[in-house]
């Protein structure tokens, strides 16, 4: 019966990994960013601590009782779990952001646990083997159940329980059920053991839920918050892991706070008549800045939201008033598969402003992508793109590159210190295939606050020259980007 237990936590163990493995990219998110790097750092501790905890559990297991072995494992990587989100929060602000810190924080956080749980497989091997008859078979067996489980724990998290449960509570779960499969496979059962590693739960389950981090809500894709400006009463800022994303005041929904959004709004207005209603689509939602806007300014306007987070969205109707802007339209998904889903030449105005972290998701970055847009846009229609770098701005030179391979004027809005040596910031690119007056661009850019932020679409052709056109085939907009500013 012992060893039937010994090899449901194989299963249990190797899917509790991936759990741990595919949250660990969420919770380091708020610290270090989600990127290519993050996502990396998290693949590669868990695959070193796989090695490790394999290598020491089949050494363990040779000298010891190998169901000791597989239980005292259970017991320190559930453990190991429950520590994962207190570890993170607590170090988090001390490592800081960059690839370093981010393999840093991974492995702080994570390679104990993940360490532990990938000795019980060869310990349970060990306890299963009697002789060299059959050894294939269990070796090999036992081996798709561990794998079984992984697969099992990567879509359980990602399809389900990250949609269904906070972070927290699947820590917990699957804490829980490590633990109790740690008690039940061990030969005998002290009470002091039992005792202290109760102790240890307990204690590292108050630190889990009781920690603070920097969240007022875990959505599926981020740890979102809602701060106030301290300079303006009425001014909230929405964060999405570590980066300002969005800028609302309160009771006014035609303030536009960050520089890009003002350029946004002046392209907008140089293009089309004034108080015309527009059909907008907005490739990305935050907290529904540029859609107040345009309602407020454009009284008639109708705006569809591509915004990949729900949980985004119901964070912006219960604290900033999202739900009360009139004319929105909100499809939750991915914006890509959504623009697809939309009719031709059924927008006036597309507004780009996506970002899975510090770069904007590179599948929305592409030549393809941009012919998505341009079916949906009517003829005389407006593609508005934000884009975050600094010097010396090989991202924001490939995507200007790429609107331009599809659009017959391509215009960039960016003050003069963005582009000098050390500078950068949010540039917009302004894409039409009708033409733009550069001078009205210009005019409107400088009663915004920024005078002579604009090139015209000559001096927009030089500074893209020989810069890489983004397609679905290449698009290394994580490689190309500097480090990031204002969100």
């Amino acid at each position: 019966m012992r060893l039937a237990l010994a090899r449901t936590a194989v299963v249990v163990s190797g899917a509790a990994i991936l759990v741990v493995e595919t949250l660990a990219t969420r919770l380091v998110a708020p610290y270090v960013g989600l990127t290519l790097e993050s996502t990396t750092a998290v693949i590669g501790v868990a695959l070193a601590g796989i090695a490790l905890g394999s290598a020491l559990g089949g050494r363990w297991a040779d000298r010891h009782d190998p169901l000791w072995v597989a239980s005292l494992a259970l017991v320190v990587g559930g453990l190991g779990t429950l520590a994962v989100r207190p570890i993170v929060r607590v170090l988090g602000p001390v490592f800081g952001a960059g690839p370093t810190a981010a393999v840093l924080l991974v492995a702080a956080s994570t390679l104990v646990s993940v360490t532990a749980l990938a000795a019980v497989g060869p310990a349970v091997t060990r306890a299963r083997l009697t002789g060299l008859e059959h050894s294939g078979e269990v070796v090999g067996g036992l081996s798709a159940a561990g794998t079984l489980g992984s697969l099992a724990g990567t879509f359980a998290t990602g399809f389900i329980l990250v949609a269904l449960l906070p972070v927290s509570a699947i820590l917990i779960v699957t804490a829980v059920a490590c633990l109790i499969l740690g008690v039940v496979v061990a030969p005998v059962r002290p009470w002091r053991h039992l005792l202290g590693g109760g102790g240890a739960a307990l204690l590292l389950g108050v630190a889990l839920v009781a920690v603070p981090g920097r969240c007022d809500a875990d959505t599926t894709y981020y740890c979102a918050s809602v701060q106030p400006d301290p300079a303006d009463p009425a001014g909230r800022y929405l964060v999405l892991d570590d980066l300002r994303h969005s800028y609302v005041r309160l009771g006014d929904p035609a303030h536009l706070e960050f520089a890009y959004t003002r350029r946004f709004a002046a392209a907008i207005d140089t293009a089309f008549a004034p108080r015309d209603p527009l059909d907008a689509v907005h490739v990305g939602g935050g907290a529904l800045t540029m859609p107040r806007w345009l309602a407020a300014t454009r009284p008639g306007s109708s705006s569809t939201v591509l915004e990949l987070d729900r949980g985004v969205i119901e964070l912006g109707v219960r604290e900033l008033g999202a739900g009360a802007v009139p004319g929105v339209t909100v499809r939750t998904g991915d914006a890509r598969v959504g623009l697809a889903a939309l009719p031709d030449d059924s927008a006036d105005l597309v507004v780009g402003d996506a970002f899975g972290a510090r770069s904007g998701p590179w599948h929305l970055s592409t030549r393809e992508f941009l012919d998505e847009v341009r079916r949906v846009l009517r003829p005389d229609g407006l593609y508005v793109l934000n884009v975050i770098d600094r010097d010396p701005l090989d991202l924001a030179r490939a995507m200007t590159a790429t609107v331009d391979a599809r659009f017959g004027q391509t215009m960039l809005a960016a003050r003069p210190d963005e582009f000098t040596s050390g500078g950068g910031g949010n540039l917009v690119v302004v894409g039409s295939d009708r033409p733009l007056d550069p001078a009205a661009l210009a005019a409107a850019v400088a009663r915004s606050g920024e005078p002579g932020a604009v090139l015209d679409p000559a001096r927009t052709a030089a500074f893209a020259r020989d810069a890489p056109v983004l397609t679905d085939d290449r698009a290394p907009v994580d490689q190309l980007i500097t480090t990031r500013l204002e969100g």
